[in-house]
């Protein structure tokens, strides 16, 4: 009980592009405009963040390829993603974790993820003989990564290299992980908003959240849901 409570928080991560017309969620256009495909993306950051602000954690930091904006919640702290392949980026987004405490990157993709699912995996109790968590996401990729013990060195030699949006990047992934000897909790399984047929999915699973909102409102002008068929 004793180790339980001295346990440290840990350090979420999320790692977004800001959202600016013309550099994100390009595969939502058509039939989405380059202005609506932002401001999609601009709700799923903000989900995410929302959610994860309700996630116990002793710091959360935003890796921000971009400048941030109005959507950027009270509790957050900013820090510019390094040049490089995401593979490179990810990586690095881990060395700016403090020494000495769990930490768990996710993207911006998945407005879905739930706060009671992290909450529950990162507890001081249920992390007890986790090495590392790992987010499968339904394209093949992951969504979430986690280490019980991060080090810049021990994130290269996971990420770096991998190839990533390919079918078989979580499958690689979890390759290294066992190569590492690392002992794997699983989150579950999610999908990335990359299409409009994943904006629908995605918007009907948390249908109470911003990305849902504005979902419908871009559905209602495009009649975007005939594009998911």
């Amino acid at each position: 009980m004793r180790a339980v409570l001295a346990a440290p928080a840990p350090t979420l991560l999320v790692i977004a592009k800001a959202p600016v017309p013309g550099r994100v969620k390009t595969r939502l256009t058509p039939p989405c405009t380059p202005e609506q495909a932002a401001s999609l993306a601009e709700a799923a950051l903000s989900d995410t963040l929302r959610v994860l602000g309700s996630v116990p954690a002793g710091r959360r930091l935003l890796v921000l390829d971009g400048e941030p904006g109005r959507w950027l919640p009270p509790g957050w702290e900013v820090a510019p993603q390094v040049p490089g392949g995401l593979d490179v980026r990810l990586a690095a987004a881990f060395a700016l974790a403090p020494a000495g405490a769990p930490a768990l990157l996710v993207g911006m993709d998945t407005p879905q993820l739930s706060a009671a699912v992290l909450a529950g995996q990162l507890s001081p109790a249920a992390r007890a003989g986790a090495d590392a968590w790992y987010g499968p996401a339904r394209d093949g990729g992951f969504w979430a990564l986690g280490l019980a013990r991060p080090s810049p060195g021990l994130a290269r030699r996971l990420l770096t290299g991998v190839p990533m949006s390919t079918p078989r990047t979580g499958a690689l992934l979890l390759e290294r992980l066992a190569q590492a000897g690392l002992t794997v909790r699983r989150l579950p399984a999610l999908t990335d908003v990359d299409t409009a047929r994943d904006a629908a999915e995605v918007a009907a699973l948390a249908p109470a959240g911003a990305f849902a909102a504005r979902w419908r409102e871009v559905e209602a002008v495009t009649g975007a849901a005939g594009a998911t068929g």
